[in-house]
């Protein structure tokens, strides 16, 4: 085992007193499920590890300016099994359902994922199809980052070494919206996806029109990818089921997968337009949905019949 120091800071003031104090060779843990994996097959070495667990205040969900606020520090399985997750945006709580085990579930954080930035992870898709941000902070301020612009390369993201992700914020949907998440699982229910899609489309009043439209992959490519030429295909134009085909071929020209044994490059690019145009159409069935459901007549409500009270004989 490589010595290293271990800190376990109270607040983030401690937090960034301790980067600060060891610069580029600190990490920070959270959830550890990533890291430790690292650390043990020697990719990383780091001088100090700081331990964010007892750094209160960073683990809630709750509504922010219409949107959802979500702590660093949650947990997947927190976002998962949320009530108000599963209310206001069923799609994130499907998408972190679907990541590896309940066990491993239990132990990421949010932030952690984000910050490790691996390419094959579930949630960073939909969360870019969503519009989220996130808020990074360090001794100096903190800013806030779009998720589209958050990933670099493999492994890498456009934090600086002393910064910590300290909460991601997902928008409020625009009314006639629908949202989907699918992933190509060609071995088991917990591995990384040979392709992720994720879909967020809104249309007009009519139904007839797209207003708008945000498409995002995972698992092909060294990042995330934001399927920015499928979406000028759809945008403002009317809604027909040959334009999601469309859509998904022009999805083809934005991915560069690697060859591994889920799938080969070519296959993997193939899966892409496949998978772009099954997440749109169920993006679309998700908008009927609501729509049916908002039709549907409400049940009576029952009429409270008042008891009279039996007066007292004299």
């Amino acid at each position: 085992m490589i010595p290293f120091e271990y800190r376990t800071p109270k607040n983030l003031k401690e937090v960034h007193a301790t980067l600060k104090e060891f610069g580029g060779d600190a990490k920070l843990l959270a959830g550890g499920t990533a890291l430790v994996i690292m650390m043990k097959q020697r990719l990383v070495r780091p001088s100090c590890l700081v331990a964010l667990r007892s750094v209160r205040g960073l683990n809630g969900i709750e509504v922010k300016d219409g949107g959802l606020s979500i702590g660093g520090l949650a947990t997947h399985r927190e976002v998962e099994s949320s009530s108000l997750v599963r209310r206001r945006l069923p799609m994130l709580a499907e998408t972190f359902h679907h990541v590896a085990t309940i066990r491993i579930r239990n132990l990421a954080t949010v932030g952690g994922g984000l910050a490790h930035a691996d390419p094959n992870q579930d949630p960073p898709p939909s969360l870019i199809a969503l519009g989220a941000t996130v808020k990074a902070t360090s001794a100096s301020g903190s800013r806030v980052i779009p998720l589209d612009e958050f990933f670099k390369d493999y492994y890498e993201t456009v934090l600086n070494p002393d910064e910590i992700i300290t909460e991601l914020f997902v928008p409020k949907v625009a009314p006639n919206t629908g949202a989907a998440y699918i992933k190509f699982l060609p071995r088991t229910a917990d591995d990384y996806a040979t392709v992720s899609a994720a879909a967020v489309l809104t249309l007009d009043k009519t139904h007839k029109t797209i207003v708008d439209v945000r498409i995002a992959l995972g698992s092909v490519g060294v990042t995330p990818i934001r399927a920015t030429a499928a979406e000028a295909v759809l945008r403002g134009q009317p809604l027909k089921a040959e334009a999601f085909a469309e859509a998904g071929e022009k999805a083809k020209g934005a991915v560069d997968p690697l060859s591994d044994f889920r799938g080969s490059a070519a296959y993997k690019k193939d899966m892409a337009a496949v998978f772009v145009r099954r997440a749109l159409e169920k993006a679309l069935a998700d908008i009927r949905q609501q729509a049916k459901a908002k039709a549907a007549p409400k049940p009576a409500a029952k009429k409270k019949v008042a008891k009279k009270k039996k007066g007292k004989r004299k």
